[in-house]
């Protein structure tokens, strides 16, 4: 293995880093602040949507798209992007991808932007509503693709 390049970090220093800056939250303070309106961002792939389900009412938007759905400048934002204090919650099947996607949204001026700690395998442990993909429950994104 070559020596690390001078500012290289490693994915645990970069991961470690994100989660400083997000004020994370429990599955079931997710799930409050989702009940008051807070979006949440569903970032798995249809295949994990398709085997574990779905969080009813979330938002799909794999992660391929994330940034340029929810970027109140960009002109494929969904509809309800209207400016930036939208309190977006991420989450993804284990809260890891989730975090660097939270801290992503942020660096776009979504300050308020965080993740679910532990992501959807926690909301399910916690015994929070979940759906099976063909209930359609969820809102599709452009670009994303449906589990069913």
């Amino acid at each position: 293995m070559t020596s690390r390049p001078a500012g290289a970090r490693s994915i645990d220093e970069i991961l470690a880093a994100a989660r400083a800056r997000l004020d994370r939250l429990t599955p079931a303070e997710a799930f409050a602040e989702s009940r008051a309106g807070a979006p949440l961002i569903d970032i798995r792939p249809a295949a994990q949507r398709a085997a574990g389900g779905e969080i009813p009412g979330s938002v799909v938007i794999e992660r391929n798209h994330l940034e340029w759905r929810l970027d109140p400048a960009s002109d494929a934002r969904l509809p309800w992007v209207t400016g930036y204090d939208l309190r977006p919650i991420v989450f993804c099947a284990e809260g890891y991808t989730s975090s660097l996607a939270a801290a992503a949204l942020q660096d776009l001026g979504l300050a308020g932007a965080t993740d679910v700690t532990g992501g959807y395998q926690a909301w399910e442990a916690a015994g929070l509503p979940t759906a099976r993909p063909a209930e359609r429950s969820v809102e599709i994104a452009p670009g994303a693709s449906p589990a069913y």
